[in-house]
């Protein structure tokens, strides 16, 4: 059993769905992320833990087997998709809590690992960190592609670079701040009316709660699709992913201890989709405050708004005699909505898939802003 040093990244609570109102009929939903390594030390994995599900319940991942991409190890897209080929899944128990576990592990062979995930920072066009990715995606790319799919919510998600130890061989789970959407679907009261489809993040929780946690700068994108989308289609390059345009341009998130729903974002919040949408598919880019914090409570201090970092290549939000306050790129993550069964996919893994780990709320509150003057 590797040694867990991560926390929580949210919790997740059940879709609003209305049982026989046909309207709100849900197919499944679907999420692809990049991540970028930036612990400081090489990993040889990577690991998903989702509370409260049983394998049962893990329908789909990126890199698996019998997907339509090659599952093997390594570097060559002929081969393999990910460096690590396809992850094991495995059920566990701590007392009362049960979950399970989707876990990319490179392989050691009691002197060294195969492969592994350097620490670094790294921007990509898209989501690209893969072999097929169109980046180089080689032993020295800094970053991986993950995704699993569910057909039920998880009480708790947590995501975690595998790290080198003291130890030979042995790892140890390193924190990622990468927060994960999660999505309610809110039936109208007419039988065949649209419903209302939300989409929801939450910034990562405080190491020390009495404090502000970590700041976190995202960008929206979204698009509303005729016709459902699979696990493979969320990868940059591809034509959906493409024609997605910005819903928000930035937006700073931050957990407040004060204000326990600070630091959530919600989009889509209060329109129907459009009554021909099959699916509805956003893309989230997470990047690095690297502002000032408040030495006492690790606030952030943000140069003008939440909404507008001081960015040196937007030169309307950059002020020179302030410090820079968007950082690397973290990771990216593709999410979607399918809400008509897609009559060409004969696996029911393509379309009843789910990646979520936040709580839902049906309204924004945002983090108290302490900007810089």
């Amino acid at each position: 059993m590797m040694k867990s040093k991560s926390r929580a990244m949210a919790m997740a609570v059940s879709m609003a769905i209305a049982p026989g109102v046909s309207s709100a009929s849900v197919f499944g939903f679907l999420g692809n992320f990049d991540v970028v390594n930036d612990t400081g030390l090489t990993a040889h994995g990577f690991e998903i833990e989702l509370e409260g599900l049983h394998i049962s319940d893990i329908t789909d991942t990126f890199g698996g087997e019998g997907r339509g991409f090659p599952s093997g190890r390594g570097f060559d897209p002929l081969q393999s998709v990910v460096r690590y080929g396809a992850p094991t899944i495995t059920e566990y128990s701590n007392g009362s809590t049960f979950g399970t576990r989707v876990t990319y592990l490179g392989l050691y062979d009691g002197t060294s690992w195969d492969y592994g995930t350097p620490s670094g920072s790294f921007i990509t066009p898209g989501d690209n960190c893969w072999s097929g990715g169109g980046v180089g995606y080689s032993a020295s790319t800094p970053c991986d592609h993950f995704g699993v799919g569910t057909t039920q919510n998880a009480t708790k998600i947590t995501y975690s670079w595998l790290v080198e130890t003291g130890t030979s061989g042995v790892l140890s789970n390193g924190i990622v701040n990468l927060p994960a959407p999660t999505w309610n679907v809110i039936p109208d009261p007419v039988v065949g009316n649209p419903p209302v489809v939300v989409a929801q993040i939450q910034a990562p929780a405080p190491e020390n709660e009495a404090q502000f946690g970590e700041a976190i700068w995202v960008k929206v994108f979204t698009t509303e699709l005729e016709d459902p989308i699979g696990l493979e289609e969320l990868v940059g390059g591809n034509a959906k992913i493409d024609q997605a345009v910005t819903e928000v341009e930035w937006q700073l998130l931050q957990t407040d201890p004060g204000n326990p729903l600070a630091g959530q974002l919600e989009s889509g919040y209060g329109a129907p989709v459009g009554p021909n949408a099959a699916s509805i598919l956003r893309r989230y880019e997470f990047y690095k405050y690297s502002g000032e914090y408040d030495p006492e409570t690790h606030e952030a201090w943000v140069t003008f708004s939440d909404s507008h970092p001081n960015d040196p290549s937007d030169p309307e939000y950059y002020d020179p005699t302030k410090t820079v306050d968007l950082g690397t790129y973290l990771g990216a993550q593709n999410a979607a909505v399918n809400l008509v069964a897609a009559a060409a996919v004969p696996e029911p893994e393509t379309y009843a898939t789910l990646l979520v780990g936040l709580g839902l709320v049906g309204f924004v509150i945002r983090r108290r802003k302490h900007y810089v003057n």
